[in-house]
């Protein structure tokens, strides 16, 4: 008797200890279940979960994708408009030196169109253009804007000025554009202060010298969506904007510094957009 109950005594330690490796197994296989669906799809841990352009998720506000700003800067670390793009402008403490800066933009109405011509401002795109950045490089304006904001840069051949594809995260749409010279206009240069809207603005009694220079000057030029430029027209920001909505700020901000580097009003409506645009 002794001997059949130490067996059924080691038995049930044998079922108890078999019971307690399978729990062991069911824990580690929930926990594997866990963690091989985030690796298998790619996503990130919440230390890195946040939208492509570094925010908390959501889209740029514009018609493609959120994008990083990356190559782009913001246009109050630019004043001279010689570096990239256009980063947008977040913080309160930048939100509010870009409120001062707009309020100091004079306004008046707008004038009459009467005798506007492109040609008024030179001919496009010229390379000596008087007391502007980029002039008399060897290269016209377009190419050197081209090259100021482009990624993935290739000229043509024996050239070190021609141009011939790029990468472009174009700052009024928030999409990348591969580009290439044989659909040119997939990509052009926007005037920031349109030049019609210049004439209107005081432009028309202007010396030729210094039309040419704001039609010139990369402070006043954008490399955009071609679409969006052509949509754009000579209209002030009271009546277009682009629309990724994180960079309007920052499109004001380069109305602005235009306006007063060439001491250039605004209408009162655009002016107050422009406030607006920065939480004024």
């Amino acid at each position: 008797m002794t001997r059949r109950n130490g067996l059924r005594r080691d038995r049930a330690l044998r079922r108890e200890r078999d019971r307690g490796l399978g729990r062991k197994a069911l824990a580690a296989t929930a926990a594997l279940a866990l963690t091989v669906p985030l690796a298998a799809s790619g996503c990130k841990t919440d230390a890195g979960a946040t939208g492509s352009d570094g925010s908390s998720g959501g889209s740029g506000g514009g018609s493609g994708p959120s994008r990083n700003d990356g190559h782009s800067v913001s246009p109050l670390d630019n004043p001279k408009g010689t570096k990239p793009g256009l980063a947008a402008i977040t913080s309160d403490g930048d939100r509010a030196k870009a409120r001062a800066l707009i309020k100091k933009v004079a306004t008046k109405g707008r004038g009459p169109k009467t005798g506007y011509e492109r040609d008024e401002f030179g001919y496009a795109w010229m390379d000596n253009a008087p007391d502007v950045p980029f002039a008399r490089n060897g290269c016209d304006t377009r190419n050197d804007l081209l090259k100021r904001d482009g990624e993935d840069v290739k000229y043509r051949s024996g050239s070190n000025c021609v141009i011939v594809s790029l990468t472009l995260d174009d700052p009024y749409s928030g999409k990348t554009i591969h580009w290439t010279k044989s659909h040119a206009t997939a990509i052009q240069i926007d005037h920031v202060m349109p030049l019609s809207y210049d004439w209107q603005m005081g432009a028309s009694r202007w010396t030729k010298d210094k039309r040419e220079s704001i039609a010139n000057d990369p402070l006043n030029l954008i490399p955009v969506d071609g679409p969006l430029n052509g949509a754009k027209s000579d209209s002030g920001p009271a009546s277009w904007l682009p629309p990724n909505k994180r960079i309007r700020c920052s499109y004001s901000v380069r109305i602005a510094q235009v306006s007063l580097k060439y001491d250039l009003p605004v209408t009162s409506a655009d002016k107050q957009k422009m406030l607006e645009l920065c939480g004024g």
